[in-house]
């Protein structure tokens, strides 16, 4: 099977999107996936929806996505999350809201299993601790398990033999020897790890190996976007900052 990238919480950051998508062009790489939260905090949420509706081959829905369809309460987020939410709504139309209607959080249907945000709980849980890492692990069947949310790449492995182990996510490719795996590719249009750079992955299953790959993006311009859209300026202080 060719290398595929892996997306995630893109949150209508178009800028990103795009740069990410050229960067996985260039390396000759043609099927990509996304795990949610493709609108939400970004001024294109029509730009970056009708994207992975057009070139995801497995798309998830996140909590932002949910937000806006209205599959989970507003009064779930914080105050400038819940405004942009009822601003893309808006910017969405009723065509937008019924294509995030159709999609479900989690796709566990193939040998790579594919949560916005966790095993135990596809919608809310953020994994930070390895603790969290663990029992994700226990929880999900599959050798490999992607999830999002959490805004920062993070790669783990889990044997009988030596436990749960975190791996370098700045290192390049890793090797997907033993045991199961759990693999976080980061945050495309709102990275937290302080780093702006865009954050994906690149599985290749010929190869069994992972790889957290940072793209570089016009900042400004989004920064710029959020603001003339009138959403919370707060949106577009943190993209430079990576947080």
């Amino acid at each position: 099977m060719p290398a595929v990238a892996i997306l995630s919480d893109i949150h209508g950051n178009a800028h990103a999107l795009d740069a990410v998508l050229a960067d996985v062009a260039a390396r000759g790489i043609t099927e990509w996936w996304c795990l949610g939260d493709i609108v939400g905090y970004g001024a294109f949420p029509r730009d970056t929806l009708a994207t992975c509706l057009g070139g995801a081959t497995r798309l998830l829905a996140g909590n932002h996505d949910l937000g806006a369809a209205g599959r989970v309460p507003i009064t779930d987020f914080s105050d400038d999350a819940a405004t942009a939410i009822t601003w893309t709504a808006d910017a969405l139309g009723d065509d937008g809201l019924a294509a995030l209607e159709r999609l479900m959080p989690m796709d566990v249907d193939a040998d790579v299993a594919l949560y916005h945000a966790s095993p135990r709980d596809p919608v809310w849980e953020y994994i930070l601790t390895p603790r969290q890492a663990e029992h994700a692990l226990v929880q999900s069947e599959a050798p490999l398990t992607f999830v999002g949310h959490t805004h920062m790449p993070a790669v783990w492995q889990l044997t009988g033999a030596d436990g749960l182990r975190p791996w370098p996510v700045d290192a390049g490719p890793v090797a997907l020897d033993r045991g199961r795996w759990l693999v976080n590719p980061g945050s495309v249009g709102q990275p937290r790890d302080h780093d702006a750079r865009a954050s994906w992955a690149v599985h290749d299953p010929d190869a069994a190996t992972v790889e957290v790959v940072r793209t570089p993006y016009d900042v400004q311009a989004a920064q710029h976007a959020i603001r003339r859209a009138g959403l919370p300026p707060g949106l577009a202080d943190r993209l430079a900052l990576g947080r």
